[in-house]
């Protein structure tokens, strides 16, 4: 004959998991995801520059009355070189500002992300991981 008993509860120090704590919690994860997300655009964008560093220094070497081919989106235009470098540029520019943008909001984010586990760790200490 089987018997059915429950077991015994060994953990009678263990926090309540409030409304409070479960949104922390949930906010920590959302944070985690985006932090995640704006590290694998960082990366992309960090390689587009260094692809549009490299192409500025080709098109140095570059004769100016060549027209040269110029990748926008997805296809190749041919350009002067002073369109060329003008567009280079603004490129630059433009990932340059991406970069410092998605840092500044991963920044933000790893701040608040910080707080939440200072104040969970403080209440659940070794029940709750929050680290990757």
């Amino acid at each position: 004959m089987n018997s059915l008993r429950m077991l015994e509860n060994d953990d009678d120090d263990a926090a309540e998991v409030t409304l409070e704590d479960q949104n922390r919690i949930s906010t920590f994860s959302k944070l985690n995801a985006r932090v995640r997300n704006i590290e694998a655009k960082l990366e992309e964008l960090k390689q587009e520059k260094e692809a549009l560093d490299d192409l500025t220094t080709e098109l140095e070497l570059a004769d100016e009355d060549e027209p040269v081919l110029y990748k926008v989106g997805e296809t190749f235009l041919h350009m002067r070189l002073p369109q060329a470098l003008k567009r280079l540029e603004k490129d630059q520019a433009d990932v340059s500002a991406q970069l410092s943008s998605l840092s500044n909001t991963a920044e933000q984010y790893e701040k608040e992300m910080k707080e939440l586990k200072v104040t969970l760790y403080a209440k659940f200490g070794s029940a709750i991981n929050l680290d990757d």
